[in-house]
């Protein structure tokens, strides 16, 4: 593999994320954004990215966790060194990497915590970007196992392995804040913010109002909540899902299909790519997000979605999470509920009018360009830039 990143004298990038590839919209953009910069190599579930001088595809069955009776009982026994490689999907691809290094790398890139020991193993004193994409901490903090036995592994990958690494990043400012706070790091902040689209805001017609949510079919997310509000609002009101299904095996997406069924106003779709959820968007008129404030990442959400509602051109309705809301306000984007009640959620969308829904898609045109990747393309250039010149010397 290095072998073939090592072409044309550039700089060797090998970006390492612990996700189905192709599916995964920031990956997708770092790689993009790092093909300026270099020759990039990428490790992951399925197929490459586009454009990548090679790539090491880790098997689906592998899990990027050490959840194996030996990972297990290392977690246990709070044995975090000796399980940093431990999980068959770190163990694998550790092995692949290091069969023949060849000429090695120039910077390596672990997207979340669970990469982060994988990244430091390889790069052979390479700078590492480490891009904490949440609070890794609280990843998965609704499920009591992993608050139990991976949250410790969690902060212990962290606190070891974020010291180490060039660059440290994360999506929003409030978890930049508890990074510095908790770690001691710089942090930067790189928004999920898709690339600028070129679209103009869809017809409005008054006798109707598409809502439209995309994202994961996820307990916790309040999607159930979303299809009983809308069943109670009237008939001006539609709902469409563009839903993948969690790690739960499809059975909260089965769940909500049967939920949508039984309402009568709300449809669940297949998911579509990343590069087709905002034209898809676009056809609707409200994207509408909210997620009760469970745990950090919750709270101070500022997921893809927000950004590919205003890409598409959409009026946005959300609860109070203060990073969505103060953006909705800031720039009169929509409406934001008082709390992350139904009731709550259902007073702030039977106030949208055509006038109202206009305005919200209005103040998205404007906002478009200044909430894309563009801007945040552009941190990321000056701190790769600043990494590589560190290594240069």
């Amino acid at each position: 593999m290095a072998e073939g990143a090592a072409r044309g004298g550039r700089p060797r990038i090998l970006s390492i994320s612990f996700s189905p590839l192709r599916g995964d919209a920031r990956v997708l953009r770092q790689v993009e954004v790092l093909r300026e910069v270099g020759e990039v190599s990428t490790v992951g579930y399925g197929p490459a990215p586009d454009g990548v001088a090679a790539h090491l595809r880790v098997a689906d069955h592998l899990a990027s966790l050490p959840r194996d009776p030996r990972g297990l009982l290392l977690l246990g026994a709070r044995r975090h060194r000796a399980a940093e490689l431990a999980a068959p999907a770190l163990r694998a691809a550790h092995a692949a990497l290091t069969a023949d290094p060849g000429p090695g790398w120039d910077l390596v890139v672990a997207n979340d915590a669970r990469a982060l020991p994988l990244a430091h193993a390889v790069a052979g004193g390479a700078p590492v970007w480490a891009d904490m994409h949440e609070w890794a901490p609280e990843e998965f903090s609704g499920d009591w196992r992993w608050r139990l036995a991976v949250k410790p592994f969690a902060e212990h990958l962290c606190a070891r392995h974020l010291p180490r690494s060039a660059v440290v990043t994360t999506v929003c400012e409030p978890i930049a804040q508890l990074y510095r706070q908790r770690y001691g790091v710089e942090c930067a902040v790189v928004r999920n913010a898709p690339a600028p689209a070129q679209l103009q805001p869809s017809p409005v017609d008054g006798e109707r109002v598409r809502l439209v949510h995309s994202g994961s079919a996820i307990p916790g997310r309040g999607l159930e909540v979303l299809v009983d509000v809308v069943a109670g609002l009237d008939e001006r009101f539609s709902l469409d899902l563009y839903l993948t299904p969690g790690g739960d095996g499809g059975r909260h997406l089965a769940q909500l299909e049967a939920a949508a069924a039984a309402s009568g106003r709300t449809t669940v779709h297949d998911p579509v790519p990343p590069a087709e959820i905002v034209p898809t968007l676009n056809r609707y008129d409200v994207g509408v997000f909210s997620l009760p404030p469970t745990s950090v990442n919750a709270r101070y959400a500022l997921p893809n979605k927000f950004f590919d509602f205003v890409q598409a051109r959409l009026a946005l309705a959300v609860g109070p999470s203060p990073e969505m809301a103060r953006e909705v306000r800031a720039r009169g984007l929509g409406v934001v509920a008082d709390d992350f009640s139904a009731a709550a959620l259902r007073r702030a969308l039977e106030g949208l009018d055509a006038a109202a829904v206009s305005a919200g898609k209005a103040a998205s045109h404007r906002a478009a360009r200044e909430l894309s990747s563009a801007t945040d393309r552009q941190v990321v250039l000056r701190l790769v830039e600043r990494a590589l010149a560190a290594r240069r010397g």
